[in-house]
């Protein structure tokens, strides 16, 4: 996957004051998704960094201690929980442990994604392939949202960031991943349309490219981990009188697709 030149559209107007009360960092709770590695761990790190409760969400929690005394190490109040976004159970008890912990969320980051599949083809669909990538990358978020949205509403408060990609924009559209692509533009939609939803609740809704990475997924060549992560932090503290909802960013730029 090659980088491509980032189409990017007039920022539109801030908002001329908050309306609602944002709590102050080291009193926030981040839920982060497929935490275990790449952007997700590096998006804990830097949430933790700035004082966020944040928890970890992985499949397999046992296997991951490595990542998460990372966080800890950086002085970050880091917690690892069972979490397939794939399955509601994994999602409904993810939420019921941050509420019996806490009793609040304030920023959900859906990282939780995969099913790069570059070597297929449109024309010649793989059904059960396609399903997976949408279930993961679409369903997925839309499964933690909905979780987690309840609780975000009982302070008035909330920051969602669906992790997207510039492959799902008309500008980066070719014949390869086709499965990925639909499923990262069917996220961008789906954004735009809980946001609307969640318009004047003090929850505010974004997607974020991260651009290529150089992680498991990505491959060599890409960017930074940190580089990338950053984006998507500013997106999960985005502050009401600057801030857009159901809008699609990278590096901070809203851009089209």
């Amino acid at each position: 996957m090659s980088p491509a030149k980032v189409h990017r559209l007039p920022v539109r107007e801030t908002r001329s004051a908050a309306t609602v009360v944002e709590p102050p960092l080291n009193q926030r709770v981040a839920l982060v998704s497929g935490a275990n590695r790449g952007i997700g761990l590096e998006v804990s790190k830097q949430l933790a960094s700035c004082g966020i409760t944040v928890f970890m969400g992985m499949r397999e929690p046992g296997k991951n201690e490595k990542a998460l005394k990372a966080v800890r190490a950086l002085g970050g109040d880091a917690h690892a929980l069972k979490l397939d976004v794939t399955k509601s159970a994994d999602v409904e008890s993810a939420i019921a442990q941050i509420e019996g912990r806490t009793g609040r969320l304030d920023i959900l980051v859906n990282n939780a994604g995969g099913y790069f599949d570059h070597d297929a083809r449109a024309a010649r669909p793989d059904l059960d392939r396609i399903r997976d990538a949408l279930e993961v990358n679409l369903l997925g978020a839309w499964r933690l949202t909905g979780a987690a949205l309840p609780l975000m509403r009982r302070h008035g408060y909330g920051r969602v960031v669906n992790v997207s990609s510039e492959c799902a924009t008309v500008a980066m559209c070719c014949d390869t991943a086709p499965a990925y692509r639909v499923s990262k533009a069917a996220l961008n939609a789906y954004t735009q349309v809980v946001a609307k939803e969640m318009a004047g609740s003090g929850i505010l809704i974004n997607a974020v490219s991260p651009g290529w990475t150089a992680t498991t997924l990505g491959g060599s060549g890409g960017r930074p981990v940190a580089e990338a992560a950053e984006g998507i932090v500013w997106a999960a503290l985005l502050q009401e009188r600057e801030a857009g909802n159901g809008e699609f960013y990278r590096d901070r730029m809203r851009i089209g697709w």
